[in-house]
């Protein structure tokens, strides 16, 4: 069961100039928030601060009045700007001295490598002086804990394998055994699509949900995720005929049980049914296959991917016509089945998806951007051809591939693979 300690405050301290500026996308932070959570164990404020000693030092004091336990991440490499062990020190108005384990750690492991510790790496067994040595297995980092004020404060180093292997050994670890767990915590997560979550939480307002249990959203589009907390032995016994009222209530705009993504969602139902895929592309530019083939155990199933975004390469690749080309046009519904359906017989998918090129023009006064999705598989064949009301590519792409996703998604469970989305026009 996953435990919470109901009086524990958690907190995360990320520094470095490199953040601040956008420079590095901090996703050290992401992934130890849903680890912390895998364990029942919720984090409640997360701060950003640069490379500035002045500003170390002031949030690490500021947040060590209000916090249980602080989890900080970087500044204790060997450069300049690496200053969080000294600016812990000066908080806590005590000396750095050496921690002489840890250099003669060091020094062994470059004898091992044949090479000399460079001068600058000393600086890296300099803790401050009520420190306690954290083991750092796979790194030359250094890390440690302290306390100040009411909180134990647990530093990390920036670079994420070290990171994370620290986390999982080190401080998950030292959380469960200094603070005692009173609560039991469980998350559920529930993924959709196709519903705004304005509309969302309008449906899901009405429900009477036990004590215990809120209700949390997750916007990251195309998608929108639930999240279902239960706090509490009674709230955790009462989750399971939540999450089942929850469902209700989503209908067709839940998409997976369990999974981030359609990709994902998409990728279980493949494997566990031993189906094969095949996946012409011309719109989504490879946006499907990308997302496929990133999925563990997808070369089981996928077969191929052809990105064909001009006529010459679907003639030559897909053998499509010019007649059908000039016919129809580049966006019709009969490109995309032509696309999907002459690429399957070429290894004799169980389903190929196609997407069309996209065509903008003028419907009832509005300009729209429309494409064509075909399914096919063995003597069945789906098709849409729709108005993604988005026009920036890397959105477009996105839904479009969702909408792709979700066709073979309802196939694979037997249901009508084509429904209507409230933000998308279907023609």
């Amino acid at each position: 069961m996953n435990v919470e300690s109901c009086y524990m405050k958690l907190e995360m301290i990320c520094t470095g100039e490199e953040i601040l500026a956008g420079q590095v996308v901090d996703t050290n932070a992401a992934w130890v928030g849903e680890r912390l959570m895998e364990q029942g164990i919720e984090m409640q404020r997360r701060v950003t601060v640069g490379d500035r000693l002045e500003d170390l030092i002031s949030v690490f004091q500021e947040r060590s009045q209000c916090a249980d336990v602080i989890l900080v991440n970087g500044g204790l490499g060997p450069t300049e700007d690496d200053m969080s062990a000294f600016a812990m020190a000066q908080a806590k108005g005590e000396p750095l001295v050496e921690c002489v384990a840890w250099r003669e750690r060091l020094e062994r492991w470059y004898a091992s490598q044949g090479r000399i510790m460079p001068a600058s790496n000393s600086k890296q067994a300099l803790l401050p002086a009520s420190a306690v040595m954290v083991d750092n297995p796979v790194g030359t980092a250094c890390g440690f804990r302290i306390k100040l004020n009411k909180a134990w404060l647990f530093f990390t180093p920036g670079v994420p394998h070290e990171f994370k292997q620290m986390v999982d050994e080190q401080f998950i670890p030292f959380v469960i055994s200094e603070h005692s767990v009173t609560e039991n915590t469980l998350l559920y997560k529930l993924l959709t699509f196709g519903v705004g979550e304005s509309s969302l939480a309008d449906d899901l307002d009405k429900l009477v949900i036990p004590e215990g249990i809120t209700i949390g959203y997750r916007s990251y589009m195309p998608h929108i995720e639930i999240k279902l907390f239960a706090r509490g032995e009674n709230a955790a016994n009462a989750l399971p005929e939540t999450v089942d009222k929850v469902k209700f209530v989503l209908g067709d705009s839940l998409v997976s049980d369990g999974h981030s993504s359609l990709a994902a969602e998409v990728n279980q139902r493949l494997l566990e049914q031993g189906k094969s895929l095949s996946i012409a592309e011309s719109c989504t530019k490879g946006q499907l296959a990308i997302e496929l083939l990133a999925q563990p155990g997808s070369d089981e199933y996928f077969h191929q991917a052809v990105i064909v975004t001009n006529e010459a390469s679907k003639n030559k690749l897909l053998k499509i016509t010019p007649e059908t080309t000039s016919k129809y046009g580049a966006a019709s519904i009969e490109m995309a089945v032509a696309m999907a359906s002459n690429l399957r017989l070429l290894l004799e998918s169980d389903y190929a998806l196609a997407t069309s090129d996209m065509v903008e023009q003028e419907v009832d006064g509005r300009q729209r951007t429309m494409v064509s999705i075909a399914l096919v598989s063995q003597g069945k064949i789906w098709h849409q051809t729709i108005d993604i009301p988005f026009r920036r590519p890397e959105m477009f792409r996105s839904i479009c591939a969702a909408v792709a996703y979700d066709m073979l998604r309802r196939a694979l469970l037997g249901t009508p693979p084509i429904i209507t989305y409230p933000f998308i026009r279907r023609f």
